[in-house]
């Protein structure tokens, strides 16, 4: 395991347990930024860098019993949060590396991923396999409870012009690694980015018809590499 993960893995794993206690009220923004998908009934759906699942339950209201919802997370104390809370009820809960997803190409509709593009070792890298799992034309949403001036005060620290998440640098980093901004929100109540990969020229796809993935098995779960 690289020095990187290993950070991240130490930095949650202390803190899983109080995890949603220290921020009980994020609830509805979770639900509304699930909501800007747009996702439909029977979509497939992941939530990359899950932690304790707090989208889980707002992307399965989405999705519907048809869906696939799935949750990834690299630090298992937090998977263990999320199903003591339940939320492995809602999503199918993998300790996976979001940098080598176990997950086919072109499995899903739509990535949401929160609070997620700070830890990313090799961002470009990174979300460029968050691209790869995805369908053309699917989408993505870089989310977070609170806006970046208001994180920055809640730690302590000054925004710096090389933040990737200041729109300047977040646009082009999307674009380099296979997705194509087309919101950007951020106030002190949320941030959120969202992206869409975009639809490759083609006889299937000339029309602006967007291709839809026939489900690998009888449940329609994207087939997992292991």
């Amino acid at each position: 395991m690289s020095d990187d993960h290993t950070r991240v893995q130490e930095f949650f794993t202390t803190r899983a347990a109080d995890w949603d206690r220290r921020f009980p009220d994020d609830g509805p923004a979770y639900a509304a930024a699930v909501a800007e998908l747009r996702l439909g009934e029977g979509a497939r759906v992941l939530d990359a860098g899950c932690g304790t699942g707090r989208a889980l339950t707002p992307l399965r209201a989405a999705v519907g019993p048809s869906g696939v919802v799935l949750g990834a997370d690299l630090t298992p104390a937090m998977l263990e949060a999320a199903a003591a809370a339940g939320r492995g009820l809602d999503g199918q809960l993998l300790l996976a590396d979001v940098a080598a997803l176990p997950l086919r190409s072109e499995s899903l509709d739509a990535v949401f991923a929160a609070g997620l593009v700070a830890h990313l070792p090799h961002p470009a890298e990174n979300l460029r396999e968050l691209a790869r799992v995805v369908l053309p034309g699917g989408t993505l949403a870089l989310f977070h409870p609170i806006g970046r001036a208001a994180l920055a005060a809640r730690q302590g620290r000054r925004i710096t012009p090389e933040d990737l998440r200041a729109e300047a640098n977040l646009g082009p980093l999307l674009a380099r690694s296979g997705w194509r901004m087309t919101s950007y929100v951020d106030e002190d109540a949320r941030f959120l980015a969202l992206a869409v990969r975009p639809v490759r020229p083609g006889p299937s796809t000339a029309d602006g018809a967007l291709h839809r993935h026939t489900p690998s098995s009888a449940t329609g779960t994207p087939t997992l590499r292991w």
